[in-house]
């Protein structure tokens, strides 16, 4: 399903990259399998997504095991599974377990003015109380071209303000591209150029989430926490669908606000 070496392929110069640990390869899934996922994902139309569309996010997600075709679901098993996550481990280093809920995971899509400000992933799960250290994103839209935008933005930390502060690194969202990233090192990340794609052509990925037992300086956080663009600075709506946005007891309120 997924070959040993495009794993060890995957972490060659995980540790080697900045601004935070990541890396990524491409034709990540047999080709066949690659194929079939994508004729399997979910219609953007469909009323069985989730709409998140608000001034910091504009995507449309899904992981309800339910949902997911054959294909799909022997994906996202065997991703969770003990010997595929042993095998994360060895290469991270790290005693890593899955997240069987893929709370936040699952299928995501983005159509067109699909946005996705930097963020921060939630740091502790909301369930579990495990540590969030390392997601998987692979990228499955054979028709969407680099002039598309979509592209993951990594930036870097300021310390000073505790917000994003450059754009270091850009990732094309190529076709069976598969990127891993450590999410405990500050590690700012979202859409960096807007998505300009035609009408009918998407952003489609999958996203697996792997946890750890929390450590002493981890964040708290149990929602993800956005910044602002630099053109939303000082934008007081703004600000407050972040703050809604990053509590537990709020976020539900912006997910899909326009105000």
């Amino acid at each position: 399903m997924i070959e040993c070496t495009k794993i060890k392929n995957l972490f060659q110069n995980f540790k080697f990259n900045s601004p935070f640990d990541h890396s990524s390869v491409d034709n990540f899934l047999e080709e066949d399998l690659a194929q079939e996922i994508e004729k399997e994902f979910l219609d953007y139309n469909s009323d069985k997504w989730f709409v998140y569309k608000n001034q910091i996010e504009d995507k449309k997600a899904q992981n309800d095991w339910n949902v997911f075709p054959s294909k799909t679901y022997q994906l996202f098993q065997y991703m969770n599974s003990q010997s595929f996550v042993d095998l994360l481990s060895e290469q991270t280093g790290v005693k890593l377990y899955a997240d069987s809920g893929l709370h936040g995971g699952g299928y995501h899509m983005h159509g067109t003015g699909g946005n996705l400000n930097p963020h921060l992933d939630y740091s502790i799960h909301p369930k579990l109380g495990l540590q969030r250290k390392l997601n998987i994103i692979i990228y499955i839209s054979s028709e969407l071209k680099e002039e598309h935008g979509g592209h993951l933005g990594l930036w870097n930390h300021n310390e000073e303000t505790n917000q994003p502060k450059d754009l270091i690194k850009e990732i094309e969202p190529k076709y069976n591209r598969a990127v891993v990233f450590d999410t405990t090192q500050n590690s700012w990340h979202g859409m960096s150029r807007p998505l300009t794609q035609p009408e009918g052509i998407y952003r489609k990925s999958l996203a697996i989430y792997y946890l750890c037992e929390p450590n002493q300086n981890a964040l708290t956080n149990k929602r993800a926490i956005f910044a602002p663009r630099e053109e939303q600075k000082g934008d007081s709506k703004v600000e407050e669908v972040i703050k809604l946005r990053s509590d537990v007891k709020t976020s539900q309120m912006v997910y899909t606000t326009t105000h």
